[in-house]
Order: C-alpha cells, then structure tokens, then sequence
C-alpha cells in the first residue's frame, strides 16, 4: 500500500494527540464541575451549549479566511495553539465561570482550525485517494479518544492524582501537537485568489452555493437535526442495565470500532464512489435508531450500540472527501466552513428536541423522530449528483 502524504500522516498525529489531550479531561468534566465545583446540569449545559455554539460560528469565519490568505497553516496552528493551552487550565478552575472561559478558548481554537485544516487535507490527498485521506484523519482522531480516557485513569489510578492535575497534564500531548504542525506540516503553494471586478457577494460564499453542493448541505441540514448527540445513547445504555463502569468500558469500545470503520471507509469512497457510502450511512443510522426503540434485552441494546460506530465509518470522511470535490480548489476554506458550521448549528436544536420529546413521550418517540428525518434526508441525497471528477477516480481504481 502507497504510503499517503507526509501532510497528511502529520495532521493524522496531531489529531491523535490532540483528541488524547481532550479526552483525558471530557468525559471527567461532569464529575470535575459537580465534585469538585459543586455546579450541576444547568451550568454543564451552558458550558457546553456555549463552547460547540462558539466552535460552529468561528468554524464558518475560518473557512472564509483560510481562502483568503495565501497559507492555511498559519490558521491551523494558531487554532491548536489556544486550544492547547486553554485546556489544561481547566484544572486550575475555582468556580464553574472559569470552566466556561476556558471551553469557550479551547471551542474558539478548534473553531479556527478545523475548515482551514479540511480543506490542507484536499490539498495534500491525490484526487483518487481523497476519502482514504479523511479516512486516516479520523481513524487517528478516534485512536486518540480511546487512548485519553485510558491515560486519565491511568494518572488517577497509578500515580493517585486529582482531577485538577490530569487536566494540568493533558497540557502535554499540546506540546507534541505543536512541534507537529511546526516541523512537519509542509503546504503547498496555492495560487493567488482571482479578484472579481465589482461587487463582492456577500461574505464570499457564492461561488460554492453550485447545485450540487446547495443539495448536499441542504440534506446534511435535514439529516443532523434528527442527529442528537450521542450521551443520549449512553443514556439508553444505562436505563438497559449497563454499570457506570460498562458505560466507560463500551465508550472506549465505541471508538476502537469508529477508529477502524472511517479510515476502511474513506478507501472504500474512493472506489464506490461518495453518495452510495453516504446513503448507506445514514440508512443505518435510521436503522439503528429505530432499534434503539424497539429492542429492551440488554445484548441486544450493546450490540446496536456498537454497529452504530460503522455509521461513522460510512459518513465522516466520505462527506469530507464530497465537499472536496463539488467545490473549485480556491474556495474549499468557504465550502468547509458552511459545511462545519450547518452540522454544529443544527446539532443544538437536534439534542434540545430529542431530550423534549424523551421527556414528554418517552426515549422511543425520540428515537423514531431521529430515524425518521434520517430516512427523508436520505432521500433528498438522491438529488445530489456526482462531483465531476468522481466517476473518473473510481474508474483509475
């Protein structure tokens, strides 16, 4: 097997540290602000509502940017830079206010480098071999959400540190982070952006609002809004009988399965083509989702659990890979923005009307209602046509 870009296997490391870095302090964040803050749920959701509303806005704004300027790079490691070093402060916090600060930076941190680092991606990868870069990306990113955990329990357990203490080590893996990108990220050149004689459209978007990509954003918009988060799956585990500590165990499971499927998948998009994996993925999630309603044996409640992590390895770097090619190389910063921002906006009511619906009629309903906006949106992908140069990749394979 070809080995693939050295861009690329450097921004699958950093990926991998930096995803190990958060997950040594995300998943203990409730215990942190309740056990040791004394805050409960209302203040957990602030935080969290705020910091994944932040990351959606800022990813928008830095798609526009990384366009606009002549090198991506500068974006990126500006935004693992405050991530990297708001983080860890966390442990420091006295009072919840100071959790909120900090998620807000580390929120604007990944809002600032996500787009301008999807779209170095597409620069990096061969056309024909876009969705095993995507792919690889996110299977390393999953990689590091198993390792954090396992790290953090391992601090506490072993070495008997406090919370406080594995957050103020999670500031480790940012240093590795940032030498990363420092020594290794290599851009290439791009040309200098064609300046349009006349008025600008506004905020530079309508060059990539082609057909096409209008279609997919405009399902990916109707699919997300029944996509809730997953703690409500987990939830679902544990209302089945599942221990707190299977919980941890299945979570950490969970990801060993999205680490393997997206980087099988993005290859796979690369042979079959996007749209045919997408609507797979998504089939499957109205499949699982329907499940999550209707079975009660708790076997079968982990085992859908665990296929649902394949939904994963059919969706997330094939739509990457998608966005990539509808859209001319100039305006990929743009295209990824849109297509970050519409995912984290839409997610928000997504969660909000899952839980309303769970609380007024039952988690059934709630999981009915996700399956079903999946299926529609599934529909609404058939209008979708092929990117121009897909048909050729998959005829090279």
């Amino acid at each position: 097997m070809r080995s693939l870009p050295r861009t690329i296997v450097i921004l699958g490391l950093v990926s991998f540290f930096t995803d190990l870095s958060s997950e040594m302090i995300y998943p203990l964040l409730p215990v942190f602000l309740a056990g040791v803050l004394g805050a409960g749920a209302e203040a957990l959701g602030v935080i969290e509502g705020v910091a994944e509303s932040t990351a959606s806005v800022v990813k928008l704004l830095s798609g526009l940017w990384a366009d606009r300027l002549k090198k991506r790079k500068g974006l990126v490691l500006a935004g693992y830079g405050i991530s990297s070093a708001a983080r860890p402060l966390i442990g420091l916090a006295g009072a919840w206010p100071f959790v909120l600060a900090m998620r807000f930076c580390d929120r604007v941190g990944k809002g600032l480098r996500t787009s301008p680092r999807d779209a170095l991606i597409a620069d990096a990868a061969p056309p024909e071999r876009r969705g095993e870069a995507y792919g690889f990306h996110r299977s390393m990113d999953h990689a590091g959400a198993v390792a954090g955990p396992l790290v953090a329990a391992a601090l506490m357990g072993w070495l008997g540190l406090s919370l406080g203490r594995v957050f103020l080590w999670a500031a480790a893996p940012g240093l590795v982070v940032m030498g990363l990108i420092a020594l290794g990220v290599r851009e290439k050149p791009r040309p200098e952006p064609a300046k349009a004689s006349g008025p600008q459209p506004a905020l530079g978007f309508r060059q990539i609002l082609t057909p096409g990509f209008s279609r997919l954003m405009a399902a990916l918009l109707l699919f997300t809004l029944g996509n809730s988060t997953d703690a409500f799956l987990l939830l679902r585990l544990s209302r089945a009988g599942v221990s707190a500590e299977g919980v941890a165990l299945l979570w950490s499971l969970f990801h060993v399965v999205k680490m393997s499927a997206t980087y099988a998948g993005g290859r796979l998009s690369d042979r079959v083509g996007r749209r045919g994996l997408v609507l797979s993925g998504w089939v499957l999630y109205a499949a699982v989702y329907a499940a999550m309603g209707l079975v009660s044996a708790l076997p079968a409640v982990v085992a859908v659990f665990l296929i649902y992590g394949l939904y994963y390895g059919l969706t997330e770097p094939c739509e990457k890979a998608w966005v990539a090619d509808l859209v001319p190389a100039e305006a990929r910063g743009r295209a990824f923005g849109l297509y970050n921002a519409v995912i984290g906006l839409a997610a928000l009511p997504a969660s909000v009307a899952f839980g309303l619906i769970s609380e007024k009629f039952g988690m059934a309903p709630a999981f009915f209602t996700g399956a079903g906006l999946a299926l529609s949106a599934s529909c609404l992908l058939f209008t979708v046509k092929s990117a121009p140069g897909e048909a050729s990749c998959v005829l090279s394979k």
